[in-house]
């Protein structure tokens, strides 16, 4: 008797994975494969950008759960609602970010002598976002959060490789374009912690040891 087997075709999960590895350990090649890539939106974001961008603010939740934050020699335990609010809007606020700095990404591009693209610009956001959402995973510890750092500035190196790949600028330009979207991009993180701490700072303020 035949018996079908199922073509062996890759999960979501795995493809995720050996992305976010490629675009970590080998970024000169794989941005022309991302160039290249047939793409929209919602290909974008979803299961990639969805599963990705939830790293730190789970693992930030669970750490402050956990372990807390030490400041003076005493260690501080947010409360749980406050704490899980928090990590609610971090992530929203984290997916509409990447697609307010791909709108910008894609406006800048004429100006260095790029092509405007919104899909190539979007996958530039988001993939060299990587590198700062798999650094998230140290926030389950927070002594280690100097680790996730150091991997968030890596992503501002992928996003100079990025850039001339998929908005078409010449080499010479990318350095300049590069330091505008980070500044842009500094000035959205800014915003976005402000709007964090003033929707849940009553909630934390009531601190439990």
């Amino acid at each position: 008797m035949m018996i079908d087997v199922p073509p062996n075709n890759p999960s979501p999960a795995s493809g995720i994975i050996q992305r976010a590895k490629d675009i970590l350990l080998k970024p000169k090649e794989t941005w022309p494969v991302i160039a290249a890539e047939p793409a929209s939106t919602q290909s974008i974001y979803v299961p990639y950008v969805v599963a990705l961008a939830a790293i730190g603010p789970i693992a930030q939740f669970i750490g402050m759960q956990v372990f807390g934050f030490t400041g003076g020699g005493i260690t501080y335990h947010p409360p749980l609602v406050g704490s899980l609010v928090s990590a609610i809007l971090s992530y929203g606020l984290a997916l509409a970010t990447v697609f307010i700095l791909a709108l910008v990404i894609d406006a800048l591009a004429p100006s260095f002598g790029g092509q405007k693209d919104q899909v190539q610009a979007l996958k530039v956001a988001a993939y060299s976002a990587t590198a700062g959402w798999v650094g998230g995973i140290f926030g389950l510890v927070p002594a280690l959060g100097l680790i996730g750092v150091l991997f968030g500035l890596y992503g501002l190196y992928l996003l100079y490789l990025g850039l001339p790949v998929l908005m078409k600028v010449p080499q010479d330009k990318a350095l300049g374009y590069t330091v505008v979207v980070v500044i842009v991009a500094i000035v959205l993180f800014l915003i976005v912690g402000a709007v964090i701490a003033a929707v849940t700072a009553p909630s934390l303020l009531s601190i439990r040891g």
